[in-house]
Formats: C-alpha cells, structure tokens, sequence
C-alpha cells in the first residue's frame, strides 16, 4: 500500500510540469505556482506513506477518523475492517454494513472479502435478495478468491449443483468441509461427503464420528480401496480401535495412516503393541526409504515388548546400521563408550540426543559426576534445539558443581540465563544463582509486584510469514479470513519445519484452536535449528499466551495463589481450551474430575458448567491451593501431586527434595509426572519472568 499511495503523489507531480509546459504564454507566476502545486501533493503523499501502516495496534478513534477523513481510499477500505475486526459491529449487522459501505471496489482480493462480510451482513439481517445478490457479485468477480468457497456454500443450499463444484474448486476450506459434513440425506450425496472428509478433513468437528458411522454400516457399499481411506483417516485421529475395525481384506492403509495407526496401538496394550510393530515393520519393507521409512523406524526402536527384538532384526539390512537402532542397542549396554560412540557417530540425529539424556540422567541419579559431565559434553549444546541445550547447559553445570567446580558451573548457568531465561531450567539456572524464585503462594496483602503476575496479554504482532495476502489479512485483525486462506491453499498436508508449524501455529490461534496450535509451537521448538534467535523469540512468545486474564486475575486473587503458577498448569493441562475432555473423564480448564469438582463446591456440579471457564478455575485453583498448604507451600510437590495424586507422592518425598530439589524431579519413578512437573513451573516461570532468548 505503501507503494501504491506513493506512486499516486509522484505521477502527479510527472503530470503536472507537463500540463504547465503545453500552455507556453502562462505568466512564470502561474508556472511557477504549478509546480509547486504539484510538489506539495507529492510531498504531502510521501508523507502519508511514512506513517505507519494501520494494524490491531491503532486506536479505535484514529481508525475511525482515517475511516472517514483520509484523502486515501485504500486506507479508509483497511480502517472499516479493522473497525470490523475489533468487534465494533459485533452483533449489529446494520453497523457492520455502514462500515462496509462503498468498500467493495476494485480487483484487490480485499474487495472480495468486503463482499463476503457485507453478503454475510444481509442475511443476518434476512435479506435474502441483497445477499444473494452479493454472494453473485462475489462469484462473478473473484471465482478464484477463497471468500467465494462461501459464496458457493451459502448459494449451495438451494442451487445443489454449487456444493458439488464447491468441493471441487476449494477441496480444503473450511466451507467445503462444512457442506461435505452436511451431504445428505440422498446416499450418493452422503457418500460422497464422507469421502471428502476422510481425504481433505478428518478433524473437522462433527467428521470423526461421521467416519465411524460410515465404517460401522454394515449397508455401505465401500470398495477396498474406499475403506482404506476411511481407516487411514480415522488413524491419523488417534482412534486405532475404529480404524482397526474399519480395516477388511484388501483395504490399504496410506504411509501417514499406517505411521499415525502404529503411533496410537504403541501406547495400547501388549497384543496391539505387537500388532503395530507388524504394521511399521510392513510400512518400512514395502518403502525402506524416505521420510515415513524413517519415522517408522524410529517408532520401533523407541518400543518396548516381549517381541520387539525379532521384530527389528527383521528390518532392511540399510536400518541396522542407522541412528535409532545404534541407540536403542547402546541404551541397553552398561558401558559409556558405546554411548559416546553413537553420540560422535550421529551428532545431529533425535536419537543421539535422547541417549544422550537418559545415559547422563540415570549417571546424575548415581551420583557419578565424572561420567554424567563427559556424556553431557560429548555433544556441542550450541547444535541442539534451544530446550535440549538449556537442559544440557544446566545439568552441565550441575555436575561441574558437584565436582567444586564452581567458577565453571556459574558461567555456564548465567550463559543459559542469557540464552534461555524462560523454561524450567532458566528458573532452575537462577535460583542455583541466588536470584529470585519461583512464586506459588502470595500472603495477604502482599504487594502487587510480589506477586509474581504476568503483564497483561499479549499485544499484537506481524505475521511475517512472507506471503503478502496472509500478511494484510492479519495486519487487519481478518484472522479467519487469514486462516480459511492458508488452509485452502495448503489442503490436508501438514506442516513439518519450525518455520511453516509457527506459521500455521499462530493462524490457529487466531480463530481460537488453541488446543492444535501450543502442541504445533512445542513440535516447532524441538525441531527448531541452531542459531535461529528471532524465529525462537516468536515461538516463545506464542508459547505463552494468556487467555481469559480476568478469571485468571480473580481465582488467583481469591485463593492467594500466583497468576503465573494458575496460567503455567493450566497450559500444560488444556491448552486454554475450556470444553476439552480427557479420557478418563476430566472436564475444562484445569482438567478436573467431576467427582473431584463436586467435592470442591460443596454440591453435584455438571460438565456443562466446568466447561464455563470461571466456574472451572474457582475450583482449580482451591485445589491447587489445598496442595500447596498440604506441601508447605513447595510448587514441585504440590504440582506433582496435581498430576500424580497427593497420595503417590507423598511416598516419594525424601529428604532429597529440600536439598536437591532437582534430582528428586529427576527421580520420580512416573516418566509422564516428572515431565509435566518440569513443564507446568517452567511455564509458570515464562509467564513471571516475561522473558524470551536474546539473540
């Protein structure tokens, strides 16, 4: 835009020497004042486009001022949807088409969504007419626009004939997904959708139960080929018993399913555990190269069962001698150098760091300092994903401080302080330091910034994903719009480098899924590469999002508990998503048992209120605070023993938990509790500290 505002000053002051010039008997005055006209207007577009471009970061009154008064029609177009996206009209659709009035000319594809929004307007206000009319206008001028998959979606529910060239123009948008759910009730047509979902959008809601519904009917004409598609798709849900059940003779699963269906029967029982090694060992003879090869393997080596040895010596003779397999071998061998020769082997490879960790991890539980420090050190922390080397660097210094090596072991934390102040080991590099802890409880009246709170939410940030389009639909608070974009055009393929899972990440929580974003952000930082400061920077910062402030602020308030402890446990529990529900039946927020819940109020309470987020954290946060009075306040006993039951830790507790609180983590006989008690106060420390890396 800013070009373009540019280009409209400087081409005035072309034209007009030229005017002045082709009337030769004006007086030099007159010239003279002609030329100076046009100065002035190129001047004065110059420094039009020197101001800032409009963003969420605006004021309110400024955008409505520039919406009215500015000479620019591009500017005042970009104030009326960010008026619109900041919920000015939120529930007045008169207001909204006010807003929208006489903003829909043009080629720009912003135009089309100005259709869109205005179509959408109309028919809240059921004028049918008007906004078939737009919706019309929309096909007709922007066939190829994504706004116009719901021009043909809206259309569609009287003209058939529209969702059926929907779902083959714009297989991937959210509205073709939307008419594929709602295909029916003909069976052709409902077939047909099926189909659509389990190739194009097996996670949109409603479509995981319409995909078993369709496996189970025992009516349903599905070819071989058909119902490969269908349990493919039903295992990259994570649903192995449906897709399993889905399976006939004949039926092939796709290299993603097989890998997402071995994925989910590993962590079942022992006969289903072998059933999956049958299923990768199969993925990795009949495509022993590439990618999927390559994770299979992975998944294998990473087992465990009775069966798992023959299996894996089954494997194509190029496997034997990989990554996966040399680790698995040297975990199980007592003696370090077989480690040490793996790691020097396969410096880079996922599978060098985690044997790196669990030799160092089980030589620190020993004691065996000398050991630990050369595992530690066999591989460059600067080469590691920014987690991996804040571990490295802790414990690093850990030892070195065991061995009175204490120079050492402070430079190499205040290192990780610099790099990684944020994270469990930036809070446990700083309280080694002597700087200040980690708050849990906070005594009435204390002073606010003793508290430990977070600042307020985040403010707005560019996209920077290095497409124009999504870039300006974000930079005008079109988030939906930004996301329906980037989902038609990616389709059903996922994201795989840090770069393009940030991308996707931060489109997701723009339309509120935080659910899919925060587990794409940790995905992202595990596999972000070295020396990758500002993309690290980003991540943090959309690692730690604060949603619903004002519960947060009341519940914290209300049970003297630290905001930053509230936001870090909720995080690892839901992910901030209020409806979420566990397997084992836990509802909200904060995850809670209903028989649990009830307890806490005093009363039966149903999961419709725990899904309310205030209601939810009221009664989180009185449990949290009962484990924290019942542990003396200690943040690591009472969150292990939210995750864990205060009954299982209270017979861990040992005198080593005072004295060195980190080795006790480290000896927490659950692998699932040891970890989310590093991710919970690590998050609570982030949301503290409001740090992220410096470059």
């Amino acid at each position: 835009m800013k070009n373009l505002s540019q280009d409209r000053g400087w081409t005035l002051v072309r034209m007009l020497p030229s005017a002045c010039s082709s009337l030769p008997r004006l007086s030099r005055l007159l010239a003279v004042s002609c030329l100076g006209t046009g100065a002035a207007l190129g001047l004065g577009w110059s420094l039009l486009s020197l101001r800032p471009p409009l963003s969420p970061l605006t004021a309110s009154r400024t955008l409505e001022r520039v919406r009215r008064l500015s000479p620019d029609p591009v500017q005042r177009r970009e104030a009326s949807l960010l008026l619109l996206g900041r919920g000015v009209a939120a529930g007045d659709p008169h207001l909204a088409r006010r807003l929208l009035r006489h903003q829909a000319w043009g080629r720009d594809p912003l135009a089309a969504l100005v259709l869109k929004l205005d179509a959408r307007a109309a028919e809240e206000l059921h004028r049918t007419h008007r906004a078939e009319g737009l919706w019309g206008d929309l096909l007709r001028r922007f066939p190829d626009a994504a706004a116009s998959a719901d021009a043909l979606y809206s259309l569609g529910r009287q003209q058939p004939w529209r969702r059926t060239l929907l779902l083959r123009r714009f297989p991937s948008h959210p509205a073709a997904l939307a008419a594929a759910l709602e295909a029916g009730p003909a069976p052709l047509a409902r077939r047909q959708g099926v189909l659509h979902l389990a190739r194009w959008g097996p996670r949109w809601p409603g479509a995981q139960e319409r995909l078993k519904q369709a496996c189970s009917d025992p009516q349903a004409p599905w070819t071989p080929a058909e119902r490969g598609e269908l349990a493919s798709a039903l295992a990259e849900l994570g649903d192995s018993d449906a897709s399993m059940a889905c399976l006939r003779p004949g039926a092939r699963l796709s290299p993603g399913a097989a890998l997402a269906l071995g994925r989910s029967l590993l962590r079942s029982t022992p006969p289903r555990t072998t059933q999956a090694a049958a299923l990768l060992l199969h993925l990795v003879r009949q495509q022993p190269h590439g990618p999927d090869a390559e994770e299979a393997v992975r998944l294998l080596a990473a087992a465990e069962g009775p069966e798992l040895e023959a299996l894996l010596r089954q494997l194509p003779a190029p496997w034997q001698d990989s990554a996966p397999l040399a680790a698995r071998r040297a975990l199980a061998d007592s003696d370090d150098s077989r480690t040490l020769a793996v790691l020097r082997r396969w410096p880079r490879d996922p599978a060098s760091w985690d044997l790196q960790w669990e030799r160092s991890r089980l030589r620190l539980l020993q004691g065996r300092w000398d050991n630990a420090l050369m595992l530690l050190q066999a591989l460059n922390a600067a080469a590691l994903p920014p987690p991996l080397a804040a571990r490295q660097r802790f414990w690093s210094g850990y030892a070195l401080q065991r061995q009175g090596r204490t120079r050492e072991a402070a430079a190499l934390w205040q290192d990780l302080r610099r790099r990684n102040p944020g994270g469990y080991y930036g809070w446990r590099a700083a309280v080694r330091l002597g700087h200040k802890e980690l708050v849990a409880l906070v005594p009435a009246g204390a002073p606010r910034s003793s508290q430990g709170a977070p600042a307020a939410p985040q403010r707005w940030w560019p996209l920077h994903s290095g497409d124009a389009d999504l870039d300006r639909l974000w930079r005008l608070d079109q988030a939906t719009e930004a996301w329906e974009v980037w989902r038609g055009r990616r389709g059903p393929q996922r994201p795989r480098e840090s770069r393009e899972l940030l991308l996707e990440a931060r489109l997701r929580q723009g339309v509120g899924d935080d659910w899919t974003a925060l587990s794409q952000l940790d995905q992202a930082l595990l596999s972000l590469p070295p020396q990758q400061c500002s993309l690290a920077a980003d991540l943090e910062r959309s690692l730690h999002p604060i949603r619903f402030a004002a519960a947060f602020r009341q519940a914290a308030r209300d049970r003297g508990l630290s905001e930053s402890l509230l936001l870090g446990l909720t995080k690892q529990e839901s992910r901030f998503t209020p409806a979420v529900h566990s397997a084992a039946g836990a509802v909200g927020l904060m995850q809670l048992m209903p028989a649990t819940a009830a307890e806490l109020a005093g009363h039966p309470i149903s999961d419709a209120e725990l899904e309310q987020p205030g209601v939810n954290l009221e009664l989180g946060s009185l449990y949290l605070q009962r484990l924290l009075l019942q542990g003396q306040g200690d943040p690591l006993r009472a969150v292990a023993s939210y995750n864990a039951g205060p009954g299982a830790v209270q017979r861990w507790i040992t005198p080593q938990l005072q004295q060195e609180p980190e080795l006790w983590v480290e000896a927490i006989p659950y692998p699932e509790t040891r970890l989310y008690v590093k991710k919970v106060l690590g998050n609570a420390w982030t949301y503290q500290l409001g740090a992220l890396p410096s470059c």
